[in-house]
């Protein structure tokens, strides 16, 4: 398809309690790759990206997600939504190049449910280790669970109707699948794409705003996200949910929780989706299934637990 304003999610940037002990989890167990350091932040990419970072940690005295940000086509495309977004009645805020690590400009502004997304064109290009003459297939130096890819974010908040709106109406996002509550008509949650992926970014309906459900890493393979889990119980993770699959989107996943309780995900699969394609709708009686395939049933943790 045609890339012409948001290109796919850039970053997320987390709060943790201790920068050392998630930094070594995300780089020996998760096996990301540190790219630099500042006062505050930890700054890391998975070994398939090419740009300079797509997870942020930042110490805080209370877990969460602090932005979840996507990058923009130029900066024309960034000026050209900063002005959609005001047209909008949306607020913005312009934060100078150089205030996150080999990060240009972003244009920052806060969704109807509390969560503040970010907009950006430029961040330094580091490359994924393979060169882009006659490469290798996958570099031999990775370690740990190694996802190819920061995939997408799902978000708890109050009023996703609104966000959805703002996503759809304003940075062209495509409805993809939803799930109805019990009176058939509104929506518990929303997965939406930008691209050809099943999803880039779901909002769930809760009652309190600016909540984090997971952020998500993209692995190759069903058997990648089994070998996660191995090394996941080597390693004395907290598993919440899986290895399952999910009949929303299709994708293979496991649910696992950080030192800090930020809960993240490993994701397999899942169908390519189209602009002109329906969007799938799960009614409320079959919201088990549509979550967990297999198990066709929440666990408590999965709709309470979040950060």
């Amino acid at each position: 398809m045609a890339f012409h304003g948001v290109l796919r999610p850039g970053h997320a940037q987390i709060r943790v309690f201790d920068l050392d002990e998630s930094a070594d989890f995300y780089s020996r167990v998760m096996g990301l790759q540190e790219t630099g350091r500042d006062a505050q932040r930890v700054y890391f990419k998975c070994w398939d990206e090419r740009d300079h970072h797509s997870l942020v940690l930042r110490k805080a005295d209370r877990a969460g997600i602090d932005c979840f940000a996507f990058k923009v086509m130029d900066t024309p495309t960034l000026r050209r939504l900063e002005g959609r977004l005001k047209e909008y009645g949306v607020a913005t805020e312009r934060v100078p190049a150089g205030e996150m690590l080999a990060t240009g400009e972003r244009v920052r502004f806060q969704i109807p449910t509390g969560h503040m997304i970010e907009l950006y064109a430029d961040k330094q290009r580091v490359g994924n280790g393979l060169g882009d003459l006659n490469p290798e297939a996958w570099r031999e130096d990775t370690r740990g669970i190694a996802p190819l890819r920061m995939d997408h974010a799902l978000l708890y908040g109050g009023d996703i109707d609104a966000a959805h709106r703002l996503f759809a109406e304003v940075l062209d996002f495509g409805l993809v699948e939803r799930v109805k509550l019990e009176d058939g008509q509104t929506d518990l949650g929303v997965w939406l794409s930008i691209s050809n992926k099943a999803h880039d970014i779901a909002l769930v309906r809760h009652a309190e705003d600016g909540k984090l459900h997971h952020v998500s890493f993209m692995l190759e393979t069903w058997e990648q996200v089994l070998r996660a889990a191995d090394l996941m119980t080597m390693h004395r993770v907290s598993i919440d949910m899986g290895p399952t699959r999910h009949g929303i989107t299709r994708g293979t996943t496991i649910y696992f929780f950080d030192p800090s309780g930020n809960r993240m995900e490993t994701f397999a699969g899942g169908y390519q989706w189209y602009p002109d394609h329906d969007p799938i709708t799960w009614t409320w009686e079959e919201v088990g299934r549509a979550i967990f395939y297999h198990d066709r049933k929440l666990n408590e943790a999965f709709l309470s637990v979040v950060t």
